[in-house]
């Protein structure tokens, strides 16, 4: 059964089930998550415990499978923790996980650790045996928007706080910019203040003071941010992955990659398709779906048509190769790429905080 991270604390007092899953890709989540379902075997009796880590096809299944069925010599009952890293058992592993959700008993729980997980891996065999016969529990990252909430949270959790009102707002919004993209280190920071300071309440000051800049952005955010209109957010995490030292190579192909399905997309809807059929066409899931959906009507097919040109010469850039109307810098040539791509979808209202205009560059008349 599938739960949500939040309902993991109320599950674990009405009781211990045989199997737990986490799979996703927040640290910082899923190791809290992992020492909540120790502890509470712990406290069950379950004080062995035996970790697993699949690595390479040549990993001993049949050896699990008995190390669970053998009793312990030192204590009644275990915990065993399987680690699949790359998230593919294999062949192999997925008949043997699927065996291994037949035999659970009452004397060993299982914790399954799994990085985030594509569709088809949710829908293999494997796994909806590792769901049928326990919890499975998705560690998504937290959102940027859920971010002052989530740090609100954390603060009230050793009685701290900051100022009610607009102020406060500005204090949490300060701190989820300096460590937007790094969870641990944000705990970590918070942590920090209630080191530096009593409980209460916190001014802008103090956390200014206190927490240190260190967001680290996923190039993919980076196309969230442009897809969502965020000028602001966009440059400040170009600027972040360049200092970050992120191939250039890799932020234009997530960028033109992006250019390319609104192309796609458009083009779809242009011959008649409904846009949901659309998207699925061009393999747009999750939030970037969401995103599409507001970006497309923002775009005229001149303005796709001059970003597919501007997204090839920024191409040549990042490999080495100058053109005589563009910055010769790579990173600048990004940064222009994301103008011009953000110059639409920062055109419809609400396109997101902290908003400013994008100025145009080179698009001519849509």
């Amino acid at each position: 059964m599938q739960i949500r991270l939040d309902q993991l604390a109320a599950q674990l007092q009405k009781g211990l089930r045989p199997l737990y899953t986490l799979w996703g890709d927040e640290p910082l989540l899923a190791q809290e998550a992992a020492d909540a379902i120790r502890a509470a075997s712990r406290a069950a009796g379950h004080t062995e415990r035996q970790v697993h880590t699949v690595s390479g096809a040549n990993f001993n299944w049949s050896g699990l499978i008995g190390a669970a069925q053998a009793m312990s010599l030192f204590a009644d009952r275990q915990l065993i923790e399987i680690r699949i890293p790359s998230g593919k058992p294999g062949k192999d592993g997925s008949e043997a996980l699927q065996r291994y959700c037949e035999t659970l008993s009452d004397d060993v729980i299982t914790l399954v650790h799994l990085p985030r997980l594509d569709r088809q891996q949710q829908q293999s065999a494997w796994f909806a045996a590792l769901d049928a016969a326990g919890l499975a529990i998705r560690i998504d990252p937290i959102e940027r928007k859920a971010l002052p909430q989530w740090i609100a949270q954390r603060l009230a959790a050793q009685s701290q706080r900051v100022q009610g009102g607009e102020p406060g707002q500005q204090t949490l919004a300060f701190f989820a910019d300096r460590v937007e993209g790094n969870l641990l280190a944000a705990h970590q920071e918070i942590q920090k203040l209630a080191l530096l300071y009593p409980a209460g309440e916190l001014s802008f000051e103090q956390v200014e003071a206190a927490v240190l800049n260190v967001a680290r952005y996923d190039v993919f955010k980076l196309g969230e941010a442009v897809l969502a209109g965020q000028v602001d957010r966009a440059l400040r995490m170009l600027d972040g992955l360049q200092a970050e030292g992120e191939a250039a190579v890799l932020v234009h192909w997530t960028l033109a990659e992006d250019i390319r399905a609104l192309k796609r997309v458009r083009d779809a809807i242009a011959a008649g398709r409904p846009l949901p059929m659309a998207l699925r066409e061009a393999r747009v899931w999750g939030v970037k779906e969401r995103l599409f959906e507001r970006a497309v009507p923002l775009f005229t097919d001149n303005a796709l048509a001059q970003l597919l040109h501007a997204a090839q010469v920024c191409d040549g850039l990042v490999k080495g190769l100058k053109h005589p109307d563009w910055p010769q810098d790579p990173w600048e040539g990004l940064k222009r790429l994301v103008l011009m791509t953000v110059q639409w979808t920062a055109a419809a209202p609400g396109a997101g905080r902290g908003r400013t205009a994008a100025p145009r560059l080179a698009l001519g008349t849509p």
